[in-house]
C-alpha cells in the first residue's frame, strides 16, 4: 500500500535520515522508536513535507511522489493522503471543537457545512466527546484537546495516520483517555506510523516496530522480537535502560 523509498535528510551536514525503505501495509500499525535525535520526528515530517527531505520516493496506492522534484499540486495531494497529530494540539483557540473538526473537510476537501458537521459529530463521538462539542480549547483538558486534534485528522479519511508523540504534552492521568482513542481507530483499521516514548502502549498497539538510530533502521521486527528478543547490542542497551515490568 504504501512504500517509501531511499528517504535521505541532512541538517548542517549531518544525515538525520539515511536512505531510509519502509513498506507499511493497509491497516498496519508502524511505531518509530529510538533515543531523542534518531530521525522519529523528521521522518514523519519529512513524509508530508513539513520537512523538505532531500531525496526519496513515497508511493501511496500507486500516487507517487519523488522529494527532489515536488510539486506544488503534489504537497496538496500528498497531505489529503496523510494526516498528521502533533505533541501540541494545534487547534484554533476561537473555535469550537466541532468547527475545529469541521475545518479541513470544508477547505480542503470542499464538503458542505451539513456534510462536515456530520461526520464531525461522528469523529467526536468516537473519541468519546459527543458532549464537548460546542466548546473551546480553552475550556477543553490537555487530553479533550488531543482527541479533539485526533477526531480532526480521523475526519479527513486519510491513508496513513501520522502520530508524533501524541501524549509526551499530557498530564499522566490523561494519556491513558488519548491512548485508548488511537487504539480504538487502530482496531478500526487506520493505518497509522507512530512515534512515541510509552513503550508500552506501543508493545500493545504496533504491528511492527523499528529501532532508529542515528538516522538509520537499525532494527525493526513485531512487538515480541523488538521488545523480548532484540538482535542488535544497540538495541538491547535501549532497551535495558526501561522497565520491562510493562512487558
Amino acid at each position: 500500500m504504501i512504500k517509501i523509498s531511499h528517504l535521505t535528510k541532512e541538517f548542517s551536514g549531518q544525515k538525520v535520515l539515511d536512505n531510509l525503505n519502509l513498506d507499511i501495509e493497509k491497516g498496519q500499525v508502524v511505531a518509530l522508536v529510538g533515543a531523542s535525535g534518531a530521525g522519529k520526528s523528521t521522518f514523519l515530517r519529512s513524509l508530508n513535507y513539513l520537512e523538505q527531505a532531500d531525496s526519496g520516493i513515497i508511493d501511496i496506492d500507486g500516487f507517487q511522489v519523488d522529494f527532489t522534484k515536488i510539486s506544488q499540486e503534489d504537497v496538496l495531494i500528498l497531505r489529503r493522503k496523510l494526516a498528521m497529530v502533533f505533541q501540541q494540539f494545534n487547534l484554533f483557540e476561537r473555535r469550537t471543537a466541532l468547527d475545529n473538526v469541521k475545518e479541513g473537510l470544508k477547505i480542503v476537501k470542499k464538503l458542505s457545512d451539513q456534510e462536515a458537521t456530520q461526520i464531525a459529530k461522528e469523529e467526536l463521538a468516537k473519541v468519546g466527546l459527543a458532549d464537548r462539542e460546542n466548546h473551546y480549547p480553552r475550556h477543553l483538558s490537555g487530553g479533550q484537546k488531543q482527541r479533539v486534534a485526533l477526531a480532526r485528522a480521523l475526519a479527513m479519511k486519510p491513508d496513513v495516520l501520522l502520530l508524533d508523540e501524541p501524549t509526551s504534552a499530557l498530564d499522566p492521568e490523561l494519556v491513558g483517555e488519548v491512548e485508548k482513542s488511537i487504539a480504538d481507530a487502530a482496531k478500526a483499521g487506520q493505518t497509522m506510523v507512530l512515534v512515541s516514548h510509552d513503550m508500552n502502549f506501543v508493545y500493545q498497539v504496533a504491528d511492527k516496530v523499528l529501532f532508529l538510530e542515528k538516522g538509520k533502521i537499525l532494527e525493526q521486527g513485531s512487538p515480541e522480537e523488538i521488545f523480548r528478543h532484540p538482535k542488535e547490542a544497540r538495541t538491547k542497551e535501549f532497551f535495558a535502560s526501561y522497565n520491562k515490568q510493562y512487558l
